[in-house]
């Protein structure tokens, strides 16, 4: 079964800050979904997961979901 590609474009910034735009990129487990499903281009891919991994690291953003734990 195919996942449908759906193409985003982040017009502005990412901020590392804007949790809730970058919970739109993760999944219920807490995992960055990859660039081929999300339909970013490699350059804002790259700064999408540097946001998070920054939000992650100043605990603006869960590493693992409370579910999984």
């Amino acid at each position: 079964m195919k996942t449908k590609k759906v193409k985003r474009v982040i017009s502005e910034y990412i901020d590392y800050k804007d949790s809730k735009r970058l919970q739109k990129f993760i999944t219920d487990q807490g995992k960055i979904i990859p660039r081929r499903i999300t339909g970013l281009s490699a350059k804002q891919h790259r700064e999408l997961v540097r946001a998070i991994k920054r939000a992650r690291q100043i605990a603006i953003m869960p590493y693992i979901s409370e579910a999984v734990k």
